[in-house]
């Protein structure tokens, strides 16, 4: 092997999320959107072979739903990964019910992906990674370039500054030890909802690094969200909607 990973240590784990059900997706199709057709993958198959394939990723576990093994078995025939684990509830409890599986592991670093966000780069997993050398969380994300307006009732009630303002992406990376005890913090002490893992270290306490995103790496939610994946892999004909 060669490059600037070549010496690097195989030291992080990355922990993929895919419990969802989709539900923006619409629920009369075939499977869930993790598990819908992309390129040569699904959805979640293409995301989790970028890790997979990353010389500084020492294993890959996907935290599924209990009713979605065959789907995922299908998904990533071929890749070698870690046992599944289920999910729970809500996100929050899946990524906790995956970082307890990893507890016997203990890696240096998790990195925390959605699954429906399939064009993740080795970049930008280096970019995370890097990051966790100075501190214990790091997160992809990219700066606001649109005017912000604030409506009620269809019309215009205000306006909101964008300076300072980012769109979070995954994977968000984390110190492993520093990111479990934060959960087990929300767990126990917040009835909060929080939509990703930043929020839940930003709760525990922990400084949270800004590293470059990606346009390309976008959240598949919608019908739309796959044509543009399929279109950015110049594989339209092989995108129709089915499940891996």
């Amino acid at each position: 092997m060669t490059g600037p990973n070549a010496t690097a240590p195989r030291d992080s784990i990355a922990l993929i999320v895919a419990a969802g059900r989709g539900r923006r997706f619409g629920e009369s199709g075939p499977a869930p959107k993790q598990y819908l057709a992309l390129d040569r993958w699904t959805v979640l198959g293409r995301a989790a072979a970028a890790f997979a394939s990353h010389p500084r990723i020492a294993g890959v576990r996907v935290v599924i739903h209990a009713d979605d093994r065959a789907h995922y078995e299908a998904a990533t025939r071929g890749l070698k990964l870690m046992e599944p684990v289920t999910g729970g509830a809500r996100r929050q409890d899946s990524v906790r019910l995956g970082l307890e599986s990893l507890a016997a592991q203990a890696p240096a670093r998790v990195l925390i992906h959605d699954a429906a966000r399939p064009l993740i780069d080795s970049a930008l997993i280096d970019r995370v990674i890097a990051a966790l050398d100075d501190f214990d969380g790091a997160i992809p994300a990219l700066a606001v370039a649109d005017t912000l307006k604030l409506g009620a009732g269809g019309v215009i009630t205000g306006a909101m500054p964008r300076d300072g303002v980012y769109r979070a992406q995954t994977p968000q990376g984390f110190r492993f030890g520093a990111i479990l005890d934060a959960h087990h913090r929300a767990a126990r002490d917040s009835h909060d909802e929080f939509t990703d893992d930043a929020a839940i270290a930003g709760f525990a306490g922990i400084d949270v690094a800004l590293v470059a995103g990606s346009e390309s790496n976008f959240k598949i939610t919608t019908d739309a969200d796959l044509a543009r994946a399929c279109a950015m892999l110049n594989v339209a004909a092989a995108c129709e909607t089915r499940c891996g």
